[in-house]
């Protein structure tokens, strides 16, 4: 038998064949490690962010590390006027989790378009019958100013006694925009449970490959009379997936009633915003003025100093070092659980 002109005996062949057969089998430890290393990874992605170029280079074992631990905030800076300041870095700002100064920063960015997965949840309770018209018009003109095909995409959520999904998540804004008039007035209200529901079956499973806003846009009057959950339990499951809420109030009495503090709590407790328009106009310029936001925040991304993996909550403190600017954010978070 001939192999590039060299001749083989039978008992050379023998002796390759031989030390072939010990080669393979001195790899398969090393491949048996490699294959049980991978599986163990797979419990760690329900708390991943997306891998950089400086976790590919620094190996598997580190990667996971910093998926555990890395803390991501979005947060927005004010003047004194209520503008957005845009052209701040990181040494404007002192942060604290757990009352504790990170052990490192690894990212501060200017983020003024991330892609948005926006939730809209509309109050079809029968007390807000009388501007469900207006809000639902103004609801689709934020929709088509907000939605960018092939970048954002939201959801429509109606709510009163019970939350009825008219449009799921999709970019295509005829789809949102009809999926907001097919909604109908009547009935009580269960605000906790649709913002409860929303962040855990549509955000908490949202896992994009990329960093992305995460959002619910209220329209209610905030008041509650039907939900199974509580507000503190929709305010955590809010934080346990990320979601910053806005609110639009649609009571316009000009009274403050219980309702607009039940909003201004869910929206602070997210680093998000409560409105209060007096007029049907100004609702629309309560969507235009989300609009505004969710295009002009700060991303922060840190290591926490003494951080466990045990699942309890942690805050978050983020303030301005500049006189006179005012920084809202997400007040906490809940570390993963191992």
């Amino acid at each position: 038998m001939d192999f590039s002109g060299t001749k083989y005996t039978p008992c050379r062949l023998l002796a390759l064949v031989a030390a072939l057969a010990l080669a393979c089998t001195l790899s398969l430890p090393a491949l048996a490690q490699s294959d049980a290393y991978a599986s163990s990874t797979s419990s760690l992605n329900a708390y991943s962010s997306p891998p950089t170029s400086d976790d590919d280079q620094s190996g598997a074992l580190l990667t996971i590390r910093k998926r555990v631990d890395e803390v991501n905030v979005l947060f927005i800076a004010t003047d004194k006027h209520g503008k957005f300041v845009r052209d701040l870095n990181q040494n404007d700002f002192s942060i604290l989790d757990d009352h504790k100064p990170p052990q490192s920063i690894l990212n501060f960015r200017r983020e003024t378009d991330l892609p948005l997965h926006l939730g809209l949840l509309i109050d079809v309770s029968g007390s807000v019958h009388g501007r469900f018209g207006f809000e639902q018009d103004a609801a689709t003109s934020f929709l088509q100013h907000s939605i960018r095909a092939g970048f954002d995409k939201a959801f429509i959520v109606g709510f009163n006694t019970q939350s009825q999904m008219s449009q799921d998540f999709t970019d295509n804004v005829q789809l949102l925009s009809a999926g907001v008039h097919k909604l109908q007035d009547g009935g009580g209200t269960a605000l906790y449970d649709a913002i409860y529901r929303a962040c855990k079956e549509k955000f908490l499973k949202d896992r994009p490959d990329h960093p992305a806003r995460k959002a619910i846009v209220v329209v209610s009057d905030g008041e509650d009379n039907q939900s199974e959950y509580s507000r503190a339990q929709a305010i955590e499951m809010a934080q346990r997936a990320e979601v910053i809420i806005y609110a639009i109030s649609t009571d316009d009495s000009g009274l403050i009633l219980r309702g607009d503090k039940v909003l201004e709590q869910l929206a602070e407790a997210t680093g998000g915003r409560a409105f209060f328009p007096f007029k049907m106009k100004d609702i629309t310029h309560s969507f235009a003025a989300i609009e505004d936001e969710l295009r002009s925040q700060y991303v922060v991304s840190y290591q926490p100093a003494d951080f466990d993996a045990d699942g309890r909550y942690r805050s978050i403190e983020i303030s301005a070092l500049k006189k006179d600017l005012q920084v809202r954010a997400r007040k906490g978070y809940f570390a993963p659980q191992q």
